[in-house]
This record gives C-alpha cells, sequence and structure tokens, in this order.
C-alpha cells in the first residue's frame, strides 16, 4: 500500500504544474428544458464561477441518494483516504495543483463528484465541466487513483462535511 501510495504522489508531483493564469472556456449545459438541444453561451467563464448541479457526469454512477444527516463514519472513513491518496494535489480552502475541494458539493451533483473520482480520463475527455478545469489547470491531469465506489462515496461523505 505504501508503494502504491508513493508512486502516486510521484505521479502527482511530476506530471502536475502551477501556473497562476486562469484560462477560460466556454460551458453549454448538455441540453435545456425545452428541448434537447446544448445551449449555447457567448460569455467565457472560469469553470470556477459555474454551478451545475444539474450534470451527473460520464461514468458508472447514475444516481446517489444522500442523506439530510451526514454519515459521520463514512465521513471519517473518506478523509482518511482523501489524506491518503488526494491531498497530494487538493486541498479543502485552496487552489493547489488541483482545485480546491472544500465547497465542491454546492457546485457539483454528488454523481459528478464520484464519477470524476472514479472515472477521470473520461470525464476529462467528455465532460464539459472537467475539460474546462483540466484546460484551466495546464493540461494536468487528476492521477487516476484505484477509487472504488465504497471508497469514493466515502470521499464524498467527507466533503459532503466541509460545506454542510
Amino acid at each position: 500500500m505504501r508503494k502504491l501510495l508513493f508512486i502516486v504522489l510521484a505521479m502527482c508531483i511530476i506530471g502536475c504544474g502551477k501556473k497562476e493564469e486562469k484560462k477560460t472556456f466556454e460551458y453549454a449545459p448538455k441540453a435545456t428544458k425545452t428541448n434537447d438541444v446544448p445551449a449555447q453561451t457567448e460569455e467565457k467563464v472560469s469553470y470556477e464561477d459555474l454551478v451545475d448541479l444539474e450534470n451527473k457526469g460520464i461514468g458508472p454512477i447514475k444516481n446517489v441518494d444522500l442523506n439530510e444527516i451526514i454519515d459521520q463514519d463514512l465521513a471519517k472513513k473518506g478523509e482518511r483516504y482523501f489524506n491518503m491518496t488526494c491531498v497530494g494535489c487538493h486541498k479543502t480552502d485552496r487552489r493547489f495543483i488541483g482545485p480546491a475541494l472544500g465547497d465542491i458539493t454546492a457546485k457539483r451533483s454528488p454523481e459528478w463528484i464520484m464519477n470524476m473520482t472514479m472515472n477521470t480520463a473520461e470525464m476529462i475527455k467528455e465532460d464539459p465541466l472537467a475539460k474546462g478545469i483540466f484546460e484551466e489547470y495546464d493540461k494536468a491531469p487528476m492521477v487516476t487513483a484505484p477509487v472504488n465506489e465504497t471508497d469514493a462515496r466515502a470521499i464524498l461523505e467527507y466533503l459532503r462535511t466541509l460545506n454542510p
């Protein structure tokens, strides 16, 4: 397990860079309510300014039923996993190699968060929000850690504690 953690952290340090200049991208939701044609926007915005709780992302997670009350035991497991796997690139309170995640649950759907955690490469390739993040962070992809659905759900529960 320590070898895996070392490899993940080494890949993250080698493959990730930090650049202060903000890039922008165009974002169009997948569909409007009146028809199935994507809505277009003329305005360019940073992904950090976007809130999209409807986009579920691309991957195996189609629906997540959250209890109003946070499962503290599950959140503790998620915090341990986050500190072991994610903290090399993500901080909860500030931009680092990757985006700050302290308020991610207010900006993205639970399904999107779990799919991004478990299905990073495909999300960066196909999901407009993930593409924008990828561009904004100098095309430094998130290291794909071996995260299963149980671990991703625990991480999500931990992230919920940061922005209840």
